[in-house]
């Protein structure tokens, strides 16, 4: 199982990012598919969720209104489309994967992209 973030960077505030993540080894169009982001020195938060047929998303409220997610389910891939960028948002953004089993749900996550939003 593979998750690989990609299309992080440093952008000016008001910038604008498009993350990629791309997944390998299970079948993606089962999984909820999440992007978390850790700041330093700050706990890890939930910023986007996606439905595994893409129907239904869900943002953090820190978030809406200038981040998209979608996903590709035939090239095995999310995105977080990142728009008018805060200093805020500067984090480790991380790519998730969850499936609910029995008796333990499947989580898988991806080694982080980082993003840096500053002048």
């Amino acid at each position: 199982v593979q998750l690989v973030e990609s299309g992080g960077g440093l952008v000016q505030p008001g910038g604008s990012l498009r993350l990629s993540c791309a997944a390998s080894g299970f079948t993606f169009s089962s999984y909820v598919m999440r992007w978390y982001r850790q700041a330093p020195g700050k706990e890890r938060e939930l910023v986007a969720r996606i439905g595994s047929a893409g129907g239904s998303t869900n943002y953090a409220d820190s978030v809406k209104g200038r981040f998209t997610i979608s996903r590709d389910n035939a090239k095995n891939t999310v995105y977080l489309q990142m728009n008018i960028l805060e200093p805020e948002d500067t984090a480790v953004y991380y790519c998730n994967a969850w499936r609910a089993g029995s008796p333990y749900s499947e989580d898988y996550w991806g080694q982080g992209t980082p993003v840096t939003v500053s002048s």
